[in-house]
């Protein structure tokens, strides 16, 4: 999609830039002539306008908030990447665990929102909110059920924050990325994969780059009336499950 001159000087905030997805979304904002904040616990290899920031904390938090209103005043859209994903069974699992992926994945999208939305309505600024979510957030998983968990309450979080913040003309949506094969960080099985694909109807995984264009989709005027939507880029995973149990597997 052809965005033209209309991201020239907006101002982003991304979250998790310091990740694959993270890093993705930076260099898609950057290449429409967009200002970008990156921020992550580390900065290391990020360029420009950096922030290092433990969003589990309070004074991480505040650090990134008060960077931006010192930088810039308010941004224009702020896309909550950062996200954790440990693998564990319930059973398995530390409170500490637990609290520590509420944090990343839950409170500190709510603080950021908060945040940013205050100093969006102090400066009249009818800005955008884009959360990274999950098809997660749709279907339990073993061993992610707290991920799952964390990405659902976002989904509705995004909900609540489009509803609160309509009469400012500030919009919230998220994306909901669909399967990717795995990284050097969280290296899957070839058999695990094939029979993830053989499931999905497009038969595709999700690219870096099917998420940019969605972000910047829902950030840009062509979608100024979609607010509280959340965007399945998943190759049509989320619609409903391929497999088929009567003797005819195909039609025609």
């Amino acid at each position: 999609m052809d965005f033209g001159n209309e991201f020239n000087g907006k101002r982003v905030v991304i979250t998790g830039a310091a990740g694959v997805m993270g890093r993705a979304l930076t260099r898609t904002f950057a290449q429409v002539g967009a200002d970008v904040c990156a921020t992550d616990r580390s900065t290391d290899g990020l360029h420009g306008f950096c922030v290092a920031a433990d969003l589990t904390t309070d004074t991480g938090l505040a650090h990134l908030l008060d960077d931006v209103a010192t930088a810039w005043g308010a941004p224009d859209i702020v896309v909550n990447n950062a996200a954790i994903y440990p693998s564990s069974f319930l059973l398995d699992m530390e409170v500490a665990d637990w609290d520590q992926i509420m944090a990343v994945n839950v409170r500190a999208p709510f603080a950021l929102m908060r945040g940013f939305a205050l100093q969006m309505i102090g400066r009249e600024i009818a800005g955008n909110f884009v959360n990274i979510s999950s098809g997660a957030a749709r279907k339990m998983r073993r061993t992610a059920v707290t991920y799952c968990m964390s990405k659902t309450a976002l989904d509705r979080m995004t909900k609540g924050f489009a509803l609160e913040l309509a009469e400012y003309g500030i919009r919230v949506n998220c994306v909901e990325p669909g399967f990717a094969s795995g990284s050097a960080v969280s290296a899957l099985s070839q058999e695990h994969i094939d029979r993830v694909m053989a499931a999905i109807p497009l038969g595709s995984e999700t690219k870096s780059e099917d998420i940019g264009q969605a972000v910047l989709y829902l950030a840009s005027s062509a979608a100024k009336n979609i607010t509280g939507t959340s965007l399945a880029v998943d190759g049509g995973n989320s619609a409903g499950a391929m497999d088929v149990y009567q003797g005819k597997k195909s039609a025609l």
